[in-house]
């Protein structure tokens, strides 16, 4: 019994040996690469960082290359901004960079750009070597900037702006679209003032010089060092266009009015066609009545009958009349001719 009892326990300190001979193997690794490395950390750091859910390998391999880099940072700090969410070694990176390229970064304003979500690493290579931006993007689906002269001409335009990361601003500083959309605006600002478009084209220099006047860089992330225009094309005469449009609404419009005056007329037509029915509907009833009032006068003794047959002499005579007169009349319009 005694001696399955001491079995027992060698196993599990065996096993414990184990265990600590595997974790710090694992963790003088690491301290023994920063010691030769020149950066002091101790074990104890490492077991801390571990147990903190933060990776000692990163961490260590970032105070290398600062150390190696002339820049002293604490293990701490590095600690804090990993938790934070940030990215260690792209700080750190930029740190070196920075210092390389004699640009005033501490730690403190790096971690604050990192955690701002900006890459502060292709921040400060921009303000080392200034990019060009396109304007307008030509990404967006559009490749100029299109506006209209006074003459109503229209003039396409393509800048190209040359601007260096301003470190001091990018936190909170506005972004490369900011640029981009005052340069579009300033290009048909310019443009839109001027008097021809014959005056752009010959002097492309006055977009550039009325656009970096205005001080377009003011509260973006970003320092404008020169505005180029690219290129000046002459588009479509809007002027024109617009003149032919309104004359085109102006015959729509008056061949509205006239059809509705057409339609009045016509409508008034019909009026009048049905009056004459009516009125011929009114002689028809009219004629109607003369017999029944000659009947009444032959039984009232007022029409005898020689007096009838006088009445119907005269109408007879009366449509002879008209029916010769009739058929001369073609006959001298004939001899007129």
């Amino acid at each position: 019994m005694g001696d399955a009892i001491w079995g027992f326990l060698l196993l599990v300190i065996g096993l414990f040996g184990m265990i600590f001979f595997g974790v710090f193997a694992y963790f003088f690794k690491i301290w023994i690469r920063a010691l030769m490395s020149g950066a002091r950390v101790s074990i104890a750091n490492l077991v801390g960082m571990k147990l903190r859910r933060v990776p000692p390998s990163l961490i260590v391999d970032a105070i290398i290359m600062s150390s190696k880099a002339g820049i002293r940072i604490k293990t701490d700090d590095l600690e804090s901004h990993y938790l934070a969410g940030g990215n260690v070694v792209n700080v750190v990176r930029a740190l070196i960079a920075a210092d390389k390229a004699n640009i005033d970064l501490g730690f403190k304003k790096a971690t604050a750009i990192d955690l701002a979500g900006r890459n502060i690493m292709e921040a400060v290579q921009t303000s080392v070597n200034p990019r060009v931006i396109d304007a307008p993007d030509p990404s967006k689906g559009k490749d100029t900037v299109d506006a209209v002269a006074m003459d109503g001409i229209q003039v396409k335009a393509k800048a190209r702006v040359t601007v260096r990361a301003n470190i001091d601003r990018l936190v909170g500083g506005a972004t490369e679209e900011t640029i981009i959309a005052r340069v579009g605006e300033g290009i048909v600002t310019t443009i839109g003032s001027a008097e021809s478009h014959k005056r752009v084209l010959e002097n492309p220099d006055m977009i550039s010089q009325r656009v970096l006047d205005k001080g377009l860089d003011s509260g973006t992330a970003f320092e404008i060092l020169s505005i180029d225009i690219a290129d000046v094309d002459v588009g479509r005469n809007i002027g024109a266009d617009l003149q032919t449009a309104q004359a085109q609404a102006d015959l729509q419009i008056a061949q509205a009015k006239a059809e509705e005056r057409r339609a009045m007329a016509i409508a008034y037509e019909q009026e009048m066609k049905a009056r004459v029915q009516e009125m011929r509907a009114k002689v028809v009833e009219a004629e109607a009545e003369v017999p029944r009032a000659m009947a009444e006068a032959f039984r009232s003794g007022r029409l005898g009958v020689m007096d009838y047959y006088s009445m119907k002499n005269i109408q007879s005579d009366t449509e002879m009349r008209t029916s010769i007169a009739e058929t001369q009349q073609p006959e001298r319009k004939r001899q007129d001719r």
